[in-house]
Parts: C-alpha cells; sequence; structure tokens
C-alpha cells in the first residue's frame, strides 16, 4: 500500500479503495464531532475534546472499518489547533491503514483551486489522506488543477453531484440541454475518469457524491457509471443511519451500481455510545454486505 512519501502508480486509489472493499466491506465511518457529539459521547467540546474523540474513534474503528471520513469543518471551527488535531488524525489514520476521504467540498479557479488541491493531495501535503470532496458549482472543469493533482499522485476525488439535502434539489433537479443539472455532473465526471486513465482500473481518480435519499430515476442518475471502457465513478454516499437511508435497502437505492458505493454511516455509529462503535459499526456491515449478496 503506498503512502504519502512514496510515488504511487497512477491508478493506486482505485487499487485502495478496491482493497478496503475487500478486506473490510464497503461500509465508511464518517467523524463527524460536532459539539452535541462530543456532548453526548462524554468529550468536552475544546480542542482537547476533539483530540480526544478521534483518538477513541480511531481505536474503536481500527481493524473493524477500512474507510474514514472526517468532516473538515468540525475541525477549521478551531482553527490552528483543530487543523493540527485534523492533520495528526488523518497521518494517523493512514499510517493504521485506514483509507482517508477528507470532507472538505473544496472549489474554485484556477491558482486557488490548484492550492486548495496541493493542501490536500500533493506529495508534501500536510493533510494525509486519500481522497478529496469537491464542488463543481464553478463549473466540472475549474476542477482540472485537482483532477491532475490526483490522478498524478495517485488520489481520488468526489465531486458533489446530488446531496440529499433539501436546499439544493431545485438547483440539482434543474433541466439543461443534456438532463438534470446533478446528470451533467455526472457525465463531466464519466469524460474525466475517460481522459485521466493510464491503465485499466476498476474506479476512475474522480467520484461522485449522491446521497441515499435521492432519488436517482429522476434526477437521470440510475446508469451514471456503465459507460462502457470507461473506469466506473467510485459514488460516496451519505444519508444512512441517522439521515434516514437503511443499508438493508443499498441494492433498492442504487440498483445496478451498488457495488461502487460507498456506504456512509456518522452519527449512527455512536447510537450506543462511544464504548460500542466497534460492534455497532460490525453490525452495521453484516446488515450491508446481507443486503449486497441479494
Amino acid at each position: 500500500m503506498q503512502r504519502i512519501g512514496e510515488q504511487p502508480l497512477p491508478d493506486s486509489f482505485s487499487r485502495r479503495l478496491e482493497t478496503a472493499f475487500s478486506g473490510h466491506g464497503q461500509l465508511c465511518v464518517g467523524i463527524d464531532p460536532h459539539d452535541q457529539l462530543l456532548e453526548e459521547s462524554g468529550f468536552t467540546t475544546n480542542p482537547q475534546g476533539l483530540a480526544d474523540f478521534c483518538n477513541s474513534m480511531l481505536d474503536a474503528l481500527t481493524e473493524t472499518v477500512g474507510i474514514i471520513k472526517p468532516q473538515v469543518s468540525f475541525f477549521e471551527r478551531y482553527g490552528s489547533l483543530g487543523f493540527k488535531i485534523l492533520e495528526d488524525l488523518c497521518k494517523e489514520a493512514s499510517s493504521r491503514g485506514f483509507l482517508v476521504i477528507a470532507d472538505a467540498k473544496r472549489g474554485d479557479i484556477g491558482t486557488t483551486m490548484s492550492a486548495y488541491a496541493d493542501a490536500w493531495l500533493a506529495k508534501d501535503a500536510p493533510f494525509v489522506v486519500d481522497a478529496l470532496t469537491v464542488s463543481p458549482y464553478l463549473g466540472v472543469g475549474a476542477l482540472a488543477p485537482a483532477v491532475a493533482l490526483a490522478s498524478e499522485r495517485g488520489k481520488g476525488l468526489f465531486v458533489l453531484c446530488a446531496t440529499s439535502n433539501s436546499e439544493g434539489r431545485e438547483l440539482q433537479s434543474a433541466i439543461g440541454k443534456q438532463g438534470s443539472v446533478a446528470s451533467m455532473v455526472a457525465q463531466e465526471v464519466q469524460v474525466l475518469n475517460g481522459v485521466s486513465a493510464q491503465s485499466k482500473t476498476r474506479f476512475g481518480t474522480v467520484g461522485l457524491v449522491v446521497g441515499a435519499t435521492v432519488k436517482l430515476d429522476a434526477l437521470g442518475l440510475s446508469d451514471v457509471n456503465l459507460a462502457e471502457g470507461i473506469p466506473n465513478s467510485a459514488i460516496l454516499a451519505p444519508g444512512f443511519g441517522a439521515q434516514g437511508a437503511k443499508l438493508s435497502d443499498a441494492k433498492h437505492i442504487f440498483g445496478a451500481n451498488a457495488d461502487n458505493v460507498i456506504y456512509t454511516i456518522s452519527r449512527s455509529a455512536l447510537r450506543d455510545g462511544i464504548a460500542s462503535v466497534s460492534a455497532v459499526v460490525k453490525a452495521d456491515q453484516l446488515e450491508l454486505a446481507e443486503a449486497l449478496s441479494e
């Protein structure tokens, strides 16, 4: 497994994601330490409590799940101390073999996008992550610096496509010349994967964020990964657990794409308390595996 400081092959993100899937299944646990969650879990709502929470979650999840997704905003709110804790979390998680997806939703144009890419994807980036969430709403083409660096460094990107929040529905379902806005984002991502692929891989450099509560048919997203000859766009799917979607419905929700989805839980991993996280996640993994095997 190639990590920071080593020169990865262009398809290394695909290989690492496949390794995570085969080793621990397709479940991802979000690290979302907002104040209520910290308090309910018995941690103080300050940088020390944040660090203690992260360490406890890593200990609970090690050898249990293969993918974690820290939500950057909950670290950023503590300024430099929070970013230091996030750096430490990402570095430690990477050293333990987790595939780390930074949920930062970065997006801009030109040199600004290049700077974001350097912060998260470059060889000497302060944050040791495997993938980054990005926003396409300055144009998917504006993500080019991040796509190029991710491809070069063997990293991944997940582009916001169809989110489950009600505020995004009107914009993402708006109809243009080539379908809904969400479907146009998905189509452009497929093109990027076709262009950036330098060897035959299961997954392309660029994936999609698709909420588990989104009606895929209505947005023209049911077959976005099925273009022949192009690596699949892995799907990062938040919305399971506390947001209402059920892991037992995984195949019903994502159909033919179900085997390409990273199924994400966050708050629900702590539903029985911090001491029971490992047991809860194992139960969720079993529920998901049974659903995908049907």
